[in-house]
């Protein structure tokens, strides 16, 4: 997912679920951060390298991918942006590394995603930030793996944009990718901008849905593709559906992390808190366009009557860096640190658990 989800959307969901204006707006900007909180930024400010929850291009450009490599990589995107739906699947055909990054496929409403929630619960509200973003990217990145691997990331020619016609049919649109980073993606001709092919299993270019561009990322959009590790068998993704859902969802965790007293569970969506705003919901996710911030920020602010500010990843540094050492650990920034680098370890320390060797020892602080 993008700025105008993760930032946006999630301000709305957090009001729906009952924080107020200045809360709402501490939580998604730890949920839009998780994209920026990369080393060379916890350098510049002075925080723990090991509070990372991204990659820049270029840090990724420099990455190694030999095992320690590849374990460093998979921590940070398995952790945050491509949580595990089941690290114990079945898996009957295949080499013990194909089957560990199969069980590494990101999915909604695993195990792994209850303890993220529950993990962020009375931790403050950056960690229900941090866990926000995580659930959000399930649904947007459902079927990629936080792992390079071309067998479980590739995607070829067969990958169609699925048009819904008013008579009820679907057109089907084949989709174009190019790689051209700095080009933008041109939607109404079908042409998007994706990582360049690498027969390397392990090439970086090979992580996530890079080898399917930004398409996961728009909440719009209908697709249709033939993933390896399926067989080659079709997969149909609908974003709108799927974007719907992961705004309840964001509404009933939020609101389980404010007031919730039984154990939070899995597959469960704050319908009736949503459902008199449902017509707007849907025309926004539904609209097509790369960036929904303007109509989720008008949401927002027609929510509260409260001014959005624009998202300033730097907002917080001069109350982290006037800080005295022991008093780090106050400021919004120490605790969004201290809360990436728990669910960092928590994934970290589950997929050891399960037998499975990608990601190396939980990195702790």
């Amino acid at each position: 997912m993008q700025e105008d989800f993760h930032y946006y959307a999630t301000y709305c969901a957090a009001v729906l679920a009952g924080y107020d204006h200045n809360d709402s707006m501490q939580i998604c900007h730890a949920a839009q951060l998780v994209d920026h909180c990369s080393r060379s930024w916890l350098k510049k400010i002075g925080g723990p390298e090991n509070a990372a929850t991204t990659q820049l291009q270029l840090e990724m450009m420099d990455a190694r991918t030999d095992r320690l490599g590849l374990c460093d990589i998979t921590r940070i995107w398995a952790s945050f942006h491509f949580l595990p739906g089941n690290l114990y699947a079945e898996v009957t055909k295949g080499s013990k590394t194909y089957k560990d990054k199969f069980r590494l496929i990101c999915r909604p409403n695993g195990d792994l995603l209850v303890d993220t929630v529950a993990g962020a619960k009375d931790k403050g509200l950056p960690a229900a930030g941090i866990a926000m973003h995580v659930l959000a990217d399930t649904w947007a990145h459902t079927y990629f793996a936080g792992t390079p691997s071309l067998v479980i990331n590739n995607t070829d020619h067969h990958f169609y944009e699925l048009i819904l016609k008013e008579d009820g049919s679907v057109e089907r649109k084949q989709i174009v990718f190019l790689h051209k980073p700095s080009t933008p993606d041109v939607p109404e001709k079908g042409i998007y901008i994706s990582s360049l092919y690498q027969a390397s299993e392990n090439s970086i270019m090979n992580l996530g849905h890079g080898r399917a561009g930004h398409l996961p990322d728009y909440s719009y959009i209908r697709y249709a593709y033939l993933p390896a590790w399926r067989g080659y068998r079709e997969i149909i993704k609908d974003n709108p559906a799927d974007y719907e859902k992961a705004f309840a969802q964001m509404v009933y965790a939020l609101k389980w992390l404010r007031e919730g007293k039984d154990s939070f569970a899995a597959d469960t969506y704050a319908t009736e808190e949503i459902r008199e705003h449902m017509d707007t919901i849907r025309q926004i996710i539904g609209k097509r366009q790369a960036d929904a911030s303007g109509d989720w920020k008008a949401f927002g602010e027609r929510l509260t009557e409260e001014s959005i500010p624009d998202f300033d990843m730097d907002a917080h540094i001069e109350e982290y860096k006037k800080a005295d050492k022991e008093g780090k650990t106050g400021t919004y920034l120490g605790r969004f640190m201290d809360a990436a680098i728990r669910q960092k370890s928590m994934v970290t320390a589950r997929i050891m658990e399960s037998g499975n060797r990608l990601c190396g020892v939980p990195n702790r602080r």
